[in-house]
This record gives C-alpha cells, sequence and structure tokens, in this order.
C-alpha cells in the first residue's frame, strides 16, 4: 500500500538527482515518486526518460504544462499538493541533492502517523562524514534526537503532514518568490501544528548540487550577489 506521495524537483544535475531516485527507490515503504523535470536539457530529460521504468517513478515535464521559466517550484507544489489530498497521503519532498536511507520515508511517515497536530517534519541534513551539514547548522549543537521547532524547516527532506495540507492551500503561495520553505514553515505554525526536526534520521545532502550557479557564493560571492539582484533569482 502506498504511503506517502514522494516529489522531487529536478533541473539538470543528473548525477545527484539519479542518486536521489535509486534511494527512494529502495525505500522500505512504497510510495508514489513523481519527479518533476523544470525545463532542464535535453541530455537530462534524455536521462530521466531512461530511468522512469527502471526506478519506477513517475515523470512530469513542466514545459509541457507552462510556459513560465524555470525556476517552477510553485507550480509543483500546487500540483503535488492537490495529488496529495486526493489520495489522503502525506506529501514528502525529496530534493535533486538528497539522498535519502532505506528507513528515511519510513521513520517520517510513521512520526506522522503518531502525531496528527505535526504540520511539517524535516529529516537532518549531513555530509559524508555524518557532520550536520547546510542547512541545518543551527540545529548541530541540540542533543535531543527530535527537536520540536518553530525555525523555518528546509525542503531538502521534509514531509508535510495532511492535516495541514488540506488546512492551508499552495494557491496562495507567493508569486514574486522562487522558493517556500520559509513560509510555509511559519504558516504551519501559525495555524497551529507543530514543525519537527529528525536529528536521528540524516539524510546525505551534497548543498546546492540542485542549483550549482548558487556555489558561486562561497568561490565569488561578489559575483553571486551581483547575479542573484540583477537577475531577481533566488527570492525566498
Amino acid at each position: 500500500m502506498i504511503q506517502a506521495i514522494v516529489i522531487t524537483p529536478v533541473k539538470n544535475s543528473i548525477e545527484t538527482t539519479l542518486e536521489t531516485i535509486r534511494a527512494i527507490a529502495n525505500s522500505s515503504i512504497k510510495v508514489k515518486h513523481i519527479v518533476y523535470n523544470d525545463f532542464s536539457t535535453e541530455e537530462t530529460k534524455k536521462a530521466l526518460e531512461s530511468a522512469k521504468n527502471k526506478d519506477a517513478f513517475e515523470l512530469v515535464h513542466l514545459e509541457e504544462i507552462t510556459n513560465h521559466p524555470s525556476p517552477n517550484y510553485r507550480l509543483v507544489l500546487q500540483d503535488a499538493q492537490q495529488k496529495a489530498i486526493q489520495e489522503n497521503l502525506p506529501l514528502i519532498i525529496v530534493e535533486s541533492d538528497v539522498r535519502v536511507q532505506s528507513d528515511t520515508l519510513e521513520k517520517m511517515v510513521e512520526l506522522s502517523k503518531n502525531q496528527p497536530e505535526v504540520g511539517m517534519i524535516g529529516a537532518v541534513t549531513v555530509d559524508e562524514y555524518g557532520l550536520v551539514n547546510f542547512p541545518y547548522l543551527k540545529f548541530k549543537k541540540e542533543k535531543n534526537q527530535i527537536i520540536n521547532t518553530k525555525r523555518s524547516l528546509s525542503f531538502c527532506c521534509t514531509l508535510l503532514n495532511t492535516p495541514f495540507l488540506n488546512a492551508y492551500s499552495f494557491q496562495h503561495l507567493d508569486d514574486t518568490k522562487d522558493w517556500y520553505d520559509v513560509s510555509i514553515s511559519l504558516k504551519s505554525v501559525e495555524l497551529g501544528f507543530l514543525n519537527f526536526v529528525l536529528m536521528n534520521t540524516p539524510v546525505l545532502h551534497k548543498p546546492h548540487g540542485s542549483r550549482p550557479w548558487k556555489l558561486m557564493k562561497y568561490k565569488n560571492p561578489i559575483k553571486y550577489y551581483f547575479q542573484k539582484f540583477l537577475n531577481r533569482r533566488d527570492k525566498i
């Protein structure tokens, strides 16, 4: 029985994307995995088409349903929310620079079932050495295994619980923004739901693997912020 809808937005970065897809395919619970290809290159599109039967995921090419230029996270969230509500299942976002463990999704789903007051559940992100990394560095000194927090969660690997999905329509998301993890986290708390970070359920994260241009922040910050503001990119 399918226990969750899992989505992965994709913009090129095919190597990390395929790692993400294979890890989800090896999960200990059955999920419906939907990959949203957000105007990637033809090479990436062909690689995804080739992989979809082997790894049993649904593939949506956003170019077939919208003319809006990438990024299209708002459209992806709206479409995925509708599917999750129709099937009465939680929605899990696993971004294309994240590799889950076989039991990651199972642990998240179990917590959501046991605590219906939960709005969101995030799995802490770590590097190849098992050390907490971006974007969860703010929690690296925490000793508790499960943290109830009002701080924003990242969408790297995050479950949105069914009651929250029914309480807040993503049709209301601000269309001037590119990313919505902060605003949706705050909305969950505002509506009285609890948000958790699982420190005992780490996932491997290769920061900005899904958006390689952002690595420029560390190598050439002046050029990064110039592009960010000039091109109005990465609006949170």
